[in-house]
């Protein structure tokens, strides 16, 4: 397989990009969600330590959005499918812009949030990150309430394209989803 994507297909880079990003973003959900049903009241060493986790993954997931974008900038992207209608075409690059602006926002918006409630935020183990505001906890309230609802929008994303890929795959049968794994025949 070669690095690079091509006119018909994704290359390497691309695809080990995108799944890493799918798992590592699919984890924030999840673990996200998990952690608005615990509850807020006292020290809870579980809730701190994942939200710990969900924060170094976080930064982790910033870091590699900067370089997919980077690596988007200098690759062609494969032509979509000849049979795709043009509203798909359009929902497709909706879809993909959300999840772009979202792989750097939510990040930026945790970061802004750890600021906020005067918590450090570090970037796996190896230095930590700048405050971007001063502590104030109205503004933390805020954010973390814009953190939790642009996660279930990219929660809704992951649903949206996940069953958009499948449709493409087992109804319309065409290369869609092949192209990200890496085995299109085209």
């Amino acid at each position: 397989m070669q690095l690079a994507n091509t006119q018909r297909r994704y290359g390497g880079a691309a695809i080990l990009l995108h799944w890493l990003m799918a798992v590592l973003i699919t984890a924030l959900v999840g673990l996200g969600i998990y952690m608005v049903a615990l509850p807020d009241v006292g020290f809870d060493e579980k809730k701190v330590m994942l939200i710990l986790v969900h924060k170094e993954i976080g930064v982790v997931v910033m870091a590699i959005a900067v370089v997919r974008l980077a690596w988007r900038q200098v690759n062609p992207l494969p032509r979509l499918e000849t049979t795709t209608p043009e509203w798909q075409q359009v929902a497709a690059i909706f879809v993909h812009l959300s999840f772009y602006t979202l792989m750097l926002a939510q990040p930026i918006i945790g970061w802004l949030m750890s600021s906020a409630a005067g918590i450090p935020v570090d970037f796996v183990g190896l230095f930590t990150l700048p405050d971007l505001v001063h502590h104030n906890e109205d503004l933390f309230a805020q954010l973390r309430r814009l953190h939790d609802w642009l996660g279930y929008a990219v929660a809704l994303l992951i649903l949206l394209h996940a069953g958009a890929a499948l449709r493409h795959h087992f109804i319309l049968r065409d290369e869609t989803l092949r192209k990200m794994l890496g085995t299109s025949q085209s």
